[in-house]
């Protein structure tokens, strides 16, 4: 079981309110992202659910059970943090058994548990190195190693890749997510990128400043962005939001078109626009464009689409696929 729910939970550093207040069900089994910019608060719910920080007010309950006041150690969680926290001195099979050492099981036992999470995070040849000896992603790997042989009822990872470069954070994106598809156990994972995200999650917690702005599954968010936060977050490039004439012409304070909703050609279109930049990615193209009677816009674009700075394009927009919001930056349905 690893069912985890957060009842008016708030928490406050002196006047300064970091969490107002938030509801949130995580079920059992789930692999749940919180999202958002730096300083939103995502880092902070996690400490309090696994107990490294107290509540200012409300109720976290875990498998049913009100552990508001429960210690870390008692809460059945494992916690993964962003740097690895490995002992130097010790070999990979010590780092990965040590919290069971220290629980006083038995060497037999620490030695089959610490067997099977080396195998099944592909770490059986590395057992006896030191961590120095590793690269960094199989430190990560290591950290978490040490997190599944307490088999606990849910894993929380604290921002874990973002010290490694960008092919690592790629792999190791693949292998948390077949983790999870092997243990089938709760997850609450904390990120800034909103590719890992989109990439990773069952479920989408998006925060700012503190407050929980929309959660559901990765597609329920891009295709129905709840408001003008969520639509300006999630997708990359970023959704493009216009105000204006244009907008008022849908029926809208605000209109938003993602950048792939937007069809581009040499030759005629909704819209005329010059290239400001071209970014060419192979196998996409971003341009940059500056759009009359518009303004900025970025439009993705196949990776044999040929243009260059200064280039004349013409846009047009995918009419089913246009976001409204009203004067409050909430969406229109």
């Amino acid at each position: 079981m690893g069912s985890i729910s957060l009842r008016k939970v708030s928490k406050a550093f002196g006047e300064a309110k970091v969490i107002p207040s938030i509801d949130l069900d995580v079920n059992d089994g789930e692999f749940v992202v919180f999202v958002g910019p730096s300083g939103c608060g995502k880092s902070t719910l996690l400490r309090l659910i696994a107990g490294l920080e107290d509540v200012t007010g409300g109720q976290i309950i875990i498998d049913g059970k009100d552990v508001t006041e429960t210690a870390p150690a008692e809460r059945g969680l494992a916690m993964v943090f962003q740097s690895y926290a490995l002992y130097p001195h010790m070999s990979v099979r010590n780092n990965i058994g040590f919290p069971l050492k220290m629980a006083k099981m038995d060497k037999a036992a620490i030695d089959k548990k610490v067997t099977d999470a080396a195998g099944i995070l592909n770490l059986t040849d590395y057992l006896e190195r030191r961590p120095s000896q590793l690269s960094g992603g199989q430190r990560q790997r290591v950290a978490i190693g040490r997190a599944i042989v307490r088999e606990p009822s849910a894993f929380l990872f604290d921002e874990p890749l973002s010290n490694l470069d960008a092919a690592l954070r790629g792999t190791m994106r693949l292998e948390i997510s077949q983790l999870h598809n092997t243990l089938k156990t709760t997850m609450i994972y904390v990120t800034h990128d909103q590719v890992e995200a989109m990439t990773m999650a069952d479920k989408i917690v998006v925060l700012n400043r503190g407050n929980i702005e929309q959660v559901g599954s990765p597609m329920e968010l891009y295709r129905s962005p709840a408001n003008l936060f969520v639509a300006g977050f999630i997708g990359s490039p970023r959704m493009n939001l216009f105000k204006g004439a244009y907008a008022q012409s849908k029926n809208a304070a605000t209109v938003g078109v993602r950048p792939e909703h937007i069809s581009l050609s040499h030759e005629s279109g909704v819209w005329k626009g010059k290239v400001v930049v071209a970014e060419h990615l192979g196998s996409d193209t971003f341009l940059h464009l500056d759009v009359e009677g518009i303004g900025s816009i970025t439009a993705r674009a196949g990776g044999e689409f040929q243009c260059k700075h200064g280039d004349t394009v013409f846009l047009t927009p995918d009419e089913g696929k246009l976001h409204r919001f009203d004067e409050r930056g909430i969406a229109i349905a």
